[in-house]
C-alpha cells in the first residue's frame, strides 16, 4: 500500500528535511530557506518523520546533521502533488514508458514511494511519500508555501537516546502524530496512492 501520512491541521502540513549546519542555521534564523540553500536543485521533502530518520540515520549522516520540521501550507503541498509525476515507470498507471518519460520531464514535482520505517528503522509493509520539488516548485516552496522552519534535531537526539537505552515506549511517545492525509481521489489514482 502507498499512503501519505503526515502531521497536519486544517491549513498546514509538516514535512522534514535534513541539512548541514551551514544550510540549517540561516534557514531557522530566517524562518525560510536562504543561501547557501540552492534554489536551482531539486529538494526532497518527507512528511514521514521516521522515514527522515532512516534517511539521515538519526541526524548522524554526513551533511544531514540537522533535521528541520518545515511547516508548509496544505494548498502548496496539494499543488505539488497535483502536478507530480512518479519518479519511476509503473505499468498500468502509465499508458507507456515514453509518455511517462515526457510527463517526468515536464513535471515541476515528482513522487517517490519508499518503504515506511518503524522506530528501529526496519522496513514496514507499506510505502511512504517522498516529494521532489524542482523547477517552478522550488521558489513557491521557499517564498510562498513555507510558514515556519523549526530545528527538531534536539528531539531527534532525545528519541535516539531513548532507543539506545532500550526504552521504545519513551521514544514512541515523542514521535509526531502522523495520520493518513486526505488526497483528492484523482491525485491518489494518478500517483498510485491510497485515497482517504
Amino acid at each position: 500500500m502507498h499512503e501519505v501520512r503526515a502531521d497536519y491541521d486544517d491549513r498546514t502540513v509538516t514535512v522534514y528535511q535534513a541539512y548541514s549546519t551551514a544550510i540549517a542555521t540561516p534557514a531557522v534564523a530566517a524562518g525560510r530557506f536562504v543561501e547557501p540553500f540552492k534554489r536551482d536543485r531539486m529538494t526532497w521533502i518527507k512528511p514521514s518523520f521516521l522515514w527522515m530518520m532512516y534517511r539521515c540515520s538519526w541526524a548522524t549522516a554526513a551533511g544531514q546533521e540537522r533535521v528541520l520540521a518545515v511547516t508548509i501550507t496544505r494548498d502548496g503541498f496539494e499543488w505539488a502533488l497535483e502536478r507530480a509525476s512518479l519518479s519511476h515507470y509503473v505499468r498500468g498507471l502509465h499508458s507507456d514508458r515514453a509518455s511517462w518519460q515526457r510527463d517526468l520531464k515536464r513535471a515541476p514535482t515528482r513522487v517517490q514511494w519508499d518503504p515506511e520505517r518503524d522506530l528501529r528503522l526496519r522496513a514496514l509493509p507499506y510505502r511512504s511519500l517522498q516529494l521532489g520539488l524542482g523547477g517552478s516548485a522550488v521558489p513557491r516552496y521557499v517564498d510562498e508555501w513555507t510558514v515556519s522552519i523549526t530545528d527538531v534535531t534536539p528531539l531527534v537526539r532525545t528519541i535516539r537516546d531513548h532507543l539506545g537505552a532500550g526504552d521504545e515506549t519513551a521514544a514512541a511517545a515523542l514521535l509526531p502524530a502522523e495520520r493518513p492525509y486526505p488526497l483528492p481521489p484523482e491525485t491518489a489514482a494518478r500517483l498510485g496512492a491510497a485515497a482517504t
